[in-house]
């Protein structure tokens, strides 16, 4: 039964790439929503003068942030799918 069982699961498993983009699809979405509404309230420009980092267009400010909102998105996704996995019994 436990080899039937075994081979169910096996033949049932997702493709790495499809896990990868399961992962970085949905993130890029959301990422690119949280920079819609970020920088709709505050500008890049403004943000790095007061933080003393100095003077950069706001593209490149724009820029910055999708990535960020992407990595920080990006990295919950990966959390969601890593606390899914069924615990192995003790």
């Amino acid at each position: 039964m436990s080899e039937q069982n075994n081979k169910q699961s096996t033949d049932k498993q997702i493709p790495t790439i499809q896990k990868v983009i399961a992962v970085l699809w949905p993130s890029f979405l959301t990422a690119g929503v949280a920079t819609i509404l970020f920088f709709a309230y505050f500008d890049p420009q403004l943000l790095m003068q007061v933080s003393g980092y100095g003077h950069i267009s706001r593209m490149a400010g724009y820029t910055i942030g999708f990535f960020l909102f992407w990595l920080l998105t990006s990295t919950t996704c990966v959390l969601t799918c890593y606390f899914q996995r069924p615990c192995d019994k003790p």
